[in-house]
């Protein structure tokens, strides 16, 4: 399901838009940061749509990638400043497997 063009979401809007439940919405929000809705005078969440892209982020690090809270949350701070490690972690396999078939013809 695609986020529909609104400004705001209330939090069940969000919740079916996510496929969880509003208790979940609520406790990602209490984990990550980066999701701060606003609040009407009747101390309603309100999220913008960057809230929602990022809830749909953290949902399929958790739920998907099968990440931690913690790793979720180191994970998503990498992709907010531009440094999602992912391509370099590849490369540094690729250096390690290289190596130890180095050893291994040295060891024998």
């Amino acid at each position: 399901m695609g986020i529909p063009d609104k400004n705001y979401f209330r939090i069940g809007e969000v919740s079916k838009i996510l496929g969880v439940e509003p208790y979940v919405v609520r406790y990602w929000e209490s984990e990550f940061r980066t999701v701060r809705p606003a609040r009407t005078r009747s101390d309603q969440r309100l999220y913008r749509k960057k809230d929602v892209e990022q809830l749909l982020t953290i949902k399929n690090l958790l739920y998907g990638e099968m990440f931690t809270i913690a790793g979720a949350r180191k994970k998503l701070t990498n992709i907010n400043r531009g440094k999602d490690s992912s391509a370099d972690e590849g490369g540094r396999l690729i250096d390690i497997k290289k190596r130890l078939k180095e050893i291994k013809e040295i060891v024998g």
